[in-house]
């Protein structure tokens, strides 16, 4: 069993392994400042700032819904690109705010939250709202790592 912080740290090293493959070196910050990681890339003029938010699995939404992954993400965070990571599949989504406030399906106390069922059977409530793992496939760092370039 893992515990919250063990999670958010596999979390950040799944994003940096990610962006290394891609040839992108970053570091993780050693206080919690909002920030989790800055990242360089060398065709980039400076550094990059990024925040992790991670999920060890999907669960069930609500608590007793079909299977989602889902992430709190603070609306006034400093960092320039949210990853959103999820250990189960070695997944990581990257999203700026614009993004993330356009996507998340809620806000709440200052917090965006964001959410993906990895069921495609789910009927949604809002029709207009991406709600399915796969319509966020092209949020996936792979296919959006010109965002850190």
């Amino acid at each position: 069993m893992l515990s919250k912080q063990q999670i958010g740290k596999c979390g950040e090293l799944l994003v940096q392994y990610k962006l290394l493959l891609k040839g992108i070196e970053s570091a993780p910050l050693t206080t919690d400042s909002g920030v989790d990681l800055v990242a360089y890339a060398q065709q980039n003029e400076r550094p990059i700032t990024i925040q992790v938010k991670t999920n060890l699995k999907a669960k069930p939404s609500g608590g007793k819904g079909k299977l989602a992954l889902d992430w709190w993400v603070p609306e006034n965070s400093t960092a320039e690109l949210f990853a959103l990571a999820d250990l189960s599949t070695q997944r990581v989504w990257l999203m700026n705010m614009k993004e993330l406030q356009e996507l998340a399906q809620q806000k709440s106390n200052g917090r965006f939250h964001i959410y993906m069922y990895i069921d495609d059977t789910v009927k949604p409530t809002k029709s207009n709202r991406i709600v399915f793992a796969n319509e966020f496939e092209k949020y996936l760092l792979e296919n959006c790592i010109n965002k850190m370039l």
